[in-house]
């Protein structure tokens, strides 16, 4: 009779079910990230629904859905000029690539530049792409006297802080653009705070500021309605909805400026993610229908992916803190 090797059975399939255990892991890479996503994505935003980042998702993330084959779930954390939903991604959220937050720059960073209660930094996210940049205007009233650029700036060179201008808020984009045409232009102004780029432009619009600093994004609807008039558009080149609208470079100044709003994930998401999310936001630059959208509201694409939407983001950081040290005792409570 034929002994049975008991101790070489098991050894086989000892051996034979460790090789499965192994090609199991195989298929689910490294980092377990493999096939990613197998599930929905959720999005922090950290405004209340309706706002620009907002307008993002609703035009970008059909695409995303499409081409990742999951849902993107919204989740609105606002407060703070976002440094509630920025905070709870930095610091709460699993660094797994299923939940991304749309982030703006650059309230991102001159939130805890301007604040050190709020403890995330650049270094707590893992940048994504940035998808359009809104870029910042100047509107007057519809009966305004200035009709152009150059009449706005006489006036103010020849009466210097005798106009006022409405922005969405200390620390904003169009705040800090404001600051920065100021710098480049000598020219002064009395810069009045609102909360918001909604209550901003409306102040203009009835005329309670002389001039608003916003985003083309925001006031466009106005201005086709021709409730409010486009001074100039600080975008590096003319924009096909205001043809007519010189940038600030055309008029000899150095300076662009505006709020851009991309993604970002938490530090540290494993490397398969990250790389099929920058892959589905790179398929936008050649999506006629996504573009179209973007056309239709007057938002330029702005399409940073990886590592230059980082670099970009960095070059923000250190450009918003330089200018508010310069500034800042005039703010500071």
């Amino acid at each position: 009779m034929k002994t049975v090797n008991f101790k070489k059975m098991f050894l086989t399939m000892f051996m034979f079910t460790l090789i499965l255990v192994l090609a199991a892991c195989g298929s689910e890479g490294a980092d377990g990230a493999s096939n990613f996503p197998n599930n929905s994505i959720t999005v922090i935003q950290g405004f209340d629904p309706g706002g620009g980042s907002d307008q993002l998702a609703q035009v970008t993330q059909p695409h995303l859905q499409e081409s990742l084959g999951v849902s993107f779930t919204n989740e609105y954390v606002p407060g703070a000029a976002g440094a509630v939903g920025w905070t709870r991604l930095a610091q709460q959220s699993e660094n797994d690539g299923y939940t991304i937050s749309i982030t703006n720059s650059p309230m991102l960073m001159t939130n805890y530049i301007m604040n050190s209660e709020i403890t995330y930094s650049l270094e707590d996210f893992e940048p994504i792409a940035n998808v359009v940049t809104d870029p910042g205007i100047i509107v007057v009233p519809e009966d305004s006297e200035f009709d152009t650029y150059e009449e706005f700036a006489t006036y103010l060179e020849e009466n210097p802080g005798e106009l006022n201008a409405s922005n969405s808020g200390v620390g904003g984009d169009d705040f800090f653009t404001q600051l920065k045409w100021m710098e480049e232009t000598g020219l002064e102004m009395e810069l009045i705070p609102y909360e918001g780029d909604g209550p901003s432009w409306q102040a203009a619009a009835g005329g309670d500021v002389d001039a608003s600093f916003n985003n083309l994004g925001v006031v466009y609807p106005q201005v086709s309605e021709g409730n409010l008039k486009p001074l100039v558009v600080f975008s590096e080149e003319r924009i096909e909805s205001i043809p007519d609208v010189p940038t600030a470079k055309e008029l000899g100044l150095d300076l662009v400026s505006g709020s851009s709003r991309g993604y970002s994930a938490p530090a540290g998401i494993p490397e398969e993610a990250k790389q099929t999310l920058i892959d589905a936001f790179a398929q936008l630059e050649d999506n006629a229908e996504f573009k179209e959208s973007l056309e239709n509201l007057a938002l330029p694409m702005d399409l940073k992916l990886g590592e230059d939407y980082a670099s970009y983001l960095q070059a923000e950081e250190e450009a918003a803190a330089e200018l508010w040290e310069n500034v800042k005792d005039q703010y500071e409570q």
